[in-house]
Order: structure tokens, then C-alpha cells, then sequence
């Protein structure tokens, strides 16, 4: 049995998209930000994202709940699908900086989301924690934070080791909205 030759690609597909590898493509570019070493600012404000983010309607900014204190957004460079960030409206950078009322409600917040993600995705486990100060890996140490994250037995394969790219089977939207829709009211 002798296996045929490859088909060329014509000039036309030469000219536009280059030779066909046989690799498919997971196109990330929300994450070239990351990538490329962007950073938001430490001051607060617009340039802070945290800051940024409750001036926008729930859907653009990606948040899941707005409380007094506090308020629960979409993570936009997940570890895994459903990874959210419980965040205090004020700029501050210590989880010993938060007043009694904003712990209150932060704690009250991460219990909640968890709740809520047993609800809707059934996740075998969570993540949770804070990185406080550039040195921890706080990507934004400026504004405190806490990483809400579901994990699912088998959810690690091999494209965060050899690839540096994680696979996420839900669109942010679709999470932050589907989360939305189960918080009590």
C-alpha cells in the first residue's frame, strides 16, 4: 500500500493562511494582555480593574453579584471554568484592612459563590484563597481579592504542561451569567 502524496495548497491558500499543519487552534487572545506583561495600575481608579469593574453593567464588567461592601466578578485569566473573585469595593491592598462589615460580607460572599457553584456545576472541590503582595503572585496586589475556584476530578490535562494554555469548556459570559441567575436573592 503506498500512501499518497499531500495535495499542495494552492497560491490562494498560501497567500491567506499559509500551509495547513494539521494542528487545530485554541485562539485565546483575551490573555495577551497577560502574555505580554500589561499590568494594571496600583492606583486606584480606572486603571485598576477591580476599581473598574462595578462602574459597568453587571454583563460587561462580568460581575456575578454586587453587594454593600463587596462584590463577586468573573476571573478574565481562569485556572478553570467558574473561577471567580470575591473583591471589596475599596481599594485596598490587606485583608487586615478590611473593616468589620466588609469581612462580613466578603466572608459571607466566598460562602455564598460556593453554594452557588455546587448549584450549577457540581464541582468535586474548590480553590480558594488570596495572594497578597506582587512577591505572593497577587497578579493585581494592589487591590485585594480572593480566588474562588470549582475543581473537578480529571479537570488538569496535558496543555497547561506542555502548551502553557488551559482549556475552558464555558464562556466567561455564559458562567458569570449562569451564576447570576442562581444567587438567592
Amino acid at each position: 500500500m503506498t500512501d499518497a502524496p499531500e495535495p499542495r495548497p494552492t497560491e490562494d491558500e498560501r497567500a491567506f493562511a499559509g500551509v495547513p499543519d494539521g494542528f487545530d487552534r485554541l485562539w485565546t487572545p483575551h490573555r495577551m494582555a497577560y502574555v505580554t506583561g500589561e499590568r494594571p495600575s496600583d492606583e486606584a481608579g480606572e486603571g485598576c480593574p477591580f476599581c473598574a469593574a462595578p462602574g459597568k453593567d453587571d454583563a460587561e464588567g462580568l460581575i456575578v453579584h454586587r453587594g454593600e461592601h463587596c462584590y463577586v466578578v468573573m476571573n478574565l485569566f481562569p485556572y478553570n471554568a467558574g473561577h471567580v473573585l470575591v473583591c471589596p469595593y475599596r481599594h485596598i491592598s490587606l485583608y487586615v484592612d478590611l473593616t468589620d462589615d466588609e469581612t462580613a460580607e466578603f466572608t459571607a460572599f466566598t460562602k455564598t459563590v460556593i453554594r452557588v457553584m455546587e448549584a450549577t456545576s457540581s464541582p468535586h472541590g474548590f480553590n480558594i484563597g488570596m495572594n497578597q503582595g506582587a512577591v505572593a503572585g497577587a497578579g493585581v496586589a494592589a487591590h485585594l481579592h480572593q480566588h474562588v475556584i470549582p475543581r473537578w476530578g480529571g479537570d488538569m490535562n496535558f496543555l497547561p504542561i506542555i502548551a502553557q494554555t488551559k482549556a475552558l469548556p464555558i464562556l466567561l459570559e455564559d458562567a458569570r451569567q449562569a451564576l447570576a441567575d442562581a444567587w438567592p436573592v
